[in-house]
């Protein structure tokens, strides 16, 4: 027991004299506080304002449908717009009068120039030069010169062929061309076809009043009490005859061929390996079919 006891103190001894040789010096560290951070609220609506970009007020048009106003800038929407009006009018327009028409009196000459040279030269529209009492006049240049019921007559009567003339060019330079003609088709000087659809006059023809008679009405009494046959009818009395319809096309029908069945040949030149039974085995291949 005493070697342990002395071997304890040493060590004690020892120990006390190490940590009075290396003495530890506390430093008391205050902690440093963060900065104060924004309230989620706060962090939020800044960041969305920051995302955020203003857009332009668009008034809700539909992209398929751009907007007219009526008038264009470039020059070409200009001439359009005034052949379109040379079209309403029956009599010629002067150029101040088109110039009006397009709200261009105030632009520069240059530009009014530009105007009239381009309406000089379209195919669409006629030209009449200045005289000495009167200005130059525009009027517009239909497909046909035809403007009141006695020139359509004219031009009708003036043609040799019985071609028919389209309403939609005569409306093309004569926007009540179909009043007149449906006035004329009362007093029996037109032949007119309408369509289906909205029963308005599409092709007229000139009709010639001499050819019209009248039939008694004994003959028109027998031609309606004749009864056409019912449909299909006719073509069944045809074919009852042996004749063929036009309407229905001919097929020749062929004879079907009988198919001749081919016999499979027999089996020869092959490698006989039962040959110690040839006496006992028969061939039968003759009764094979």
């Amino acid at each position: 027991m005493s070697y342990l006891q002395n071997k304890i103190k040493s060590f004690n001894a020892n120990l006390g004299v190490v940590a009075g040789n290396n003495p530890t010096k506390r430093t008391i560290v205050t902690p440093v506080k963060p900065a104060p951070s924004p309230t989620p609220s706060q962090a939020s609506d800044s960041s969305k304002n920051d995302l955020k970009r203003k857009r332009p007020d668009i008034p809700e048009v539909p992209y398929s449908q751009p907007r007219d106003t009526g008038t264009g800038q470039h020059i070409m929407t200009q001439i359009t717009y005034a052949i379109e009006y040379l079209k309403t009018k029956n009599t010629p327009q002067t150029l101040s009068d088109i110039l009006s028409y397009l709200s261009m009196q105030t632009r520069e000459q240059s530009y009014k120039s530009s105007v009239e040279k381009i309406l000089r030269g379209h195919e669409k529209v006629e030209y009449q030069p200045a005289q000495e009492s009167t200005p130059a006049l525009f009027s517009f240049r239909p497909a046909h010169n035809i403007r009141s019921a006695e020139s359509l007559l004219r031009h009708l009567q003036a043609q040799r062929t019985a071609q028919g003339l389209s309403v939609k060019e005569l409306r093309d330079g004569w926007p009540d061309a179909e009043d007149t003609i449906n006035d004329l088709e009362t007093e029996g000087k037109l032949l007119v076809t309408r369509n289906k659809k909205d029963n308005h006059a599409r092709m007229v023809w000139p009709n010639d009043p001499s050819l019209n008679f009248d039939v008694d009405e004994e003959f028109q009494n027998i031609w309606h009490r004749i009864k056409l046959p019912e449909p299909g009818a006719l073509a069944d009395e045809l074919e009852k005859e042996g004749l063929t319809p036009a309407n229905k096309s001919q097929k020749v029908q062929r004879p079907m061929k009988a198919q001749e069945k081919t016999k499979r040949k027999p089996r020869s030149g092959g490698r006989t390996t039962n040959v110690h039974m040839a006496g006992i085995l028969r061939d039968y291949s003759h009764l094979k079919k």
